[in-house]
């Protein structure tokens, strides 16, 4: 499996989130705070001087990409992960497009723009059904998938557990999407994003054990 375009597309977003950031801090006030954690509710409730909550995505992007630009040359059970290409891929671009949200949401007062607050959320719901979906197009590996000892000591129960994982992070995905899109109390939202989250995760986990 080639990274180079993947290298290359991380070189491009960091560098414009980096320029966003410097033009974003160079239009704010001194002293100015800004969002950096939003909660399952999709409310902000984090904030830091506006030079950290404006680079701290641009750093998180350069490192998960050096990170994930390694992952493939240290992979022992895959050649350069090449069995799970499209599920790594689909990842790595993935990230991108979140960290790209989040200086989004993070700089856009500097702007004179007002994003919804809840758009961290919907990112976030869509990059579980873009990644649910690309699930079954992997093969047991220590760093994509859903590694529990049982799907990685069996190719069949890897298999059989991606496509049921594949079905219930989409619908995780979707049940996140909805409850950032609906008006409904934060609350709320909140407790669909936890039920959400635990649709997505536990019962692949449970059902490679059972298996």
């Amino acid at each position: 499996m080639s990274t180079r375009s993947l290298i290359a597309a991380s070189i491009a977003v960091t560098a414009t989130l980096a320029g966003v950031a410097t033009l974003a801090q160079a239009r704010l006030p001194a002293h100015t705070r800004l969002p950096m954690h939003w909660g399952v509710s999709g409310v902000a409730d984090r904030f830091a001087d506006a030079p950290v909550a404006l680079f701290l995505p641009v750093a998180l992007c350069a490192g998960v990409s050096m990170l994930m630009a390694v992952l493939p040359h240290i992979e022992p059970l895959q050649h350069k992960l090449d069995r799970s290409a499209a599920l790594f891929e689909t990842a790595w671009a993935g990230v991108l497009a979140m960290f790209a949200v989040v200086e989004a949401q993070v700089a856009a007062p500097a702007f004179g723009v007002t994003l919804p607050a809840t758009l961290p959320l919907v990112a976030m719901g869509i990059l579980l059904i873009v990644i649910g979906d690309a699930l079954p197009k992997s093969r047991p590996g220590y760093f994509v998938g859903i590694r529990t000892p049982w799907t990685l000591s069996d190719p069949d129960n890897w298999i059989a557990t991606h496509r049921l994982g594949a079905r219930t992070m989409m619908a995780g995905g979707a049940v996140i999407v909805a409850a950032a899109l609906l008006p409904v109390p934060a609350q709320i939202r909140a407790a669909c994003v936890v039920g959400a989250l635990t649709l997505a995760v536990v019962p692949p986990v449970v059902f490679s054990f059972v298996y």
